[in-house]
């Protein structure tokens, strides 16, 4: 006989899982209609399962250390629904604690209220959908396909075009759809994937996506395609000086080029979240810098705005990548020649230098070095610091977290408090990093953060973030 506490477990249970069931349809239609992302603590429900919308929402305990449940969130969204709502990204977590918060018993009006600026009945952020480009598809361009394709909406947002890449044989077409499906690292492609062999294009999710062979960026032709005013999303790091950057847009129908690792010379670096203001320019060439400087320059501006930055030091943690050997050969860098899979390797690293790019009041403050490890995804950056004030592990605790709730700097700060946080529990974060913060270390006004960044998927993330504000298409967070 099942006794009293099983059953109740079990019907609880299947309780918040009818509700969760009942939140997609209005998930979907806020998000393909509207163009209004749901999220809890910034983290999507748009395109989940059941099961993914009740994980997200228990996953607040790291965060608040309570619950949010879907017994209070499915009011407020039932409520949202009902509204004329514009684009925007809605944090029902947030709304649920300030309605508790106000102990206001009409929900419907709570949330006309909260979101009255919101509720405007816009048109979509884009006329029509903006062209994007991927000159490469390997690693990060595979996954900037993932998160285009998924973010397509009801169209009227960025939209994949094309991939351009120097043909590999007479299966080519064949293998990159299978690597796009298939992911060691990141799991099978949450979505349907087919071919067109006569338009050699991959078919996902209904975004036809051309495949299209050249050995040189100025030999493509976008138009002949009906590509016009395309963003060339440059991932395959072979040319990243004005000079090299500037052959994409002697291709007919490009006419912006972001690439995926650090510029040089005059070319703008971009840490989404910090230096914005260098896509507001008619600026065509533009670097959204590197995984390890994107995880690691919010967290530096934060902590340097607050407590004030005298010096420091920064190692990494990195995964092995793809220049390296996975047995011992020649390379032409020092070190790296040796196995990956085998050795931690000493290398050197520019993210030290590149801050003062993003954070100019950081410049000279800071040295660096990292270490490739054998693990196939996710760093870890390690930032030892001597502030301009005595702090503690709570207050500095508190402060990141604060700023990984409601901040500027929300998208791309994350906090964990798990005791049992590792590196693969950061593999698909979208974040820039992910303070571990029972890790953080303070003594006086010295401190030492640890920092876990998913380098590809969270980097990819900023790189698509980035586009989205030069399409125009950047949403607000709400509450206010």
């Amino acid at each position: 006989m099942v006794d009293q506490k099983t059953e109740e477990y079990f019907k609880d249970w299947k309780s918040r899982e009818a509700i969760a069931e009942a939140m997609i349809p209005l998930i979907g239609h806020l998000y393909r209609d509207r163009e209004v992302i749901c999220t809890i603590f910034d983290r999507t429900l748009v395109n989940q399962s059941t099961i993914d919308i009740l994980r997200v929402h228990r996953f607040a305990r790291q965060i608040i250390s309570r619950e949010i449940w879907v017994k209070d969130t499915f009011p407020i969204l039932q409520a949202m629904s009902k509204l004329d709502l514009a684009p925007g990204r809605v944090d029902l977590a947030k709304l649920v604690l300030h309605h508790q918060e106000q102990g206001c018993s009409d929900v419907e009006a709570f949330v006309t209220e909260q979101l009255k600026q919101l509720s405007t009945g816009k048109a979509r952020q884009l006329s029509e959908p903006r062209d994007v480009v991927l000159y490469g598809f390997g690693r990060i361009g595979r996954l900037l396909a993932r998160i285009l394709i998924d973010q397509a909406g009801g169209g009227n947002k960025l939209r994949l075009r094309a991939a351009v890449v120097r043909k590999g044989g007479p299966d080519d077409l064949i293998k990159r759809a299978s690597l796009l499906r298939r992911d060691s690292v990141h799991g099978h492609y949450e979505g349907t994937i087919r071919v067109d062999e006569k338009e050699n294009a991959i078919i996902a999710n209904g975004n036809m996506i051309r495949i299209i062979y050249a050995d040189a960026p100025e030999e493509v032709d976008y138009s002949q395609f009906g590509i016009n005013n395309a963003i060339v999303i440059d991932n395959t790091g072979k040319w990243r000086d004005r000079e090299g950057l500037g052959q994409h847009l002697k291709a007919k129908g490009a006419s912006q080029v972001v690439l995926t690792a650090p510029g040089k010379g005059d070319i703008p670096n971009v840490v989404y979240g910090v230096n914005n203001e260098l896509l507001d320019s008619a600026e065509t060439i533009l670097s959204a810098a590197s995984c390890t400087t994107n995880a690691i320059v919010p967290i530096l501006k934060a902590v340097n705005d607050r407590f004030g930055i005298v010096n420091g030091h920064v190692e990494t943690c990195h995964s092995y990548t793809n220049d390296q050997n996975l047995i011992d050969n020649y390379h032409k860098k020092e070190r790296r020649g040796r196995s990956a899979p085998l050795n931690m390797v000493i290398t050197e690293t520019g993210a030290a230098k590149a801050v003062a790019k993003a954070l100019p009041e950081l410049a000279g403050k800071l040295t660096g070095n990292a270490i490739r490890v054998p693990t196939p995804n996710v760093s870890l950056a390690i930032l030892n610091l001597s502030l301009d004030k005595a702090t503690s592990v709570d207050e500095l605790n508190s402060y990141l977290r604060e700023m990984s709730l409601d901040s500027p700097l929300q998208d791309q700060i994350d906090f964990t408090n798990s005791p049992e946080a590792v590196s693969t529990d950061m593999v698909g974060s979208r974040y820039a990093g992910v303070v571990d913060s029972l890790a953080t270390i303070v003594q006086d006004n010295r401190c030492v953060l640890y920092v876990w960044y998913d380098n590809e998927y969270g980097y990819s993330y900023q790189v698509v973030r980035i586009v989205e504000q030069i399409s125009g298409m950047k949403l607000e967070h709400w509450p206010k």
